[in-house]
C-alpha cells in the first residue's frame, strides 16, 4: 500500500499513525516533492472510482487563482482538471491511500483509513 501525504497535514499524521498502530506495511509518497504525472492521477482516479473535481481542495489559493470553481464537471473537462492538479499537487486532496487490492481511498477519517487496512 502506498499513502499520498503532506507532512504538514494533521489528517496525513493521523493516518500514519493509525497505519503504524495497525502494523500496516506501507511507503509513503510526499507528493508535494515527488508530484504524481496526470497519468498516475488518472490511474488514482480510477482506483477512487471518483473524477478530479472530487479531490481537488478548491478552497487553496492557488484553486482560487486559477479558478477550478467556475470549471466545467464534465467529461470534455476532466483532462484540464488531471492537468491542473498535476501542476499544482497542492490541490490534491490529503491522504490518498491506494490498497493492495487494486483500490484507493481518500483516508480523512479513521473508517477510509481502516477500509484501506481491509483491502490490503
Amino acid at each position: 500500500m502506498e499513502i499520498w501525504i503532506n507532512p504538514a497535514c494533521s489528517k496525513c499524521r493521523g493516518a500514519l499513525d493509525l497505519l503504524d498502530a495497525e502494523g500496516a506495511r506501507y511507503t509513503v509518497r510526499r507528493y508535494l516533492e515527488d508530484v504524481p504525472s496526470a497519468d498516475e492521477i488518472r490511474d488514482v482516479l480510477d482506483r477512487l472510482g471518483l473524477e478530479p473535481w472530487d479531490i481537488t481542495r478548491t478552497q487553496e489559493a492557488e484553486a482560487k487563482e486559477l479558478g477550478v470553481r467556475d470549471w466545467p464537471r464534465d467529461e470534455a473537462s476532466r483532462g484540464r482538471w488531471i492537468e491542473a492538479l498535476a501542476a499544482h499537487p497542492k490541490l490534491i486532496q490529503r491522504p490518498l491511500i491506494t490498497a493492495d487490492d487494486g483500490t484507493a481511498v481518500v483516508g480523512r477519517s479513521e473508517e477510509a483509513v481502516r477500509e484501506a487496512l481491509s483491502r490490503s
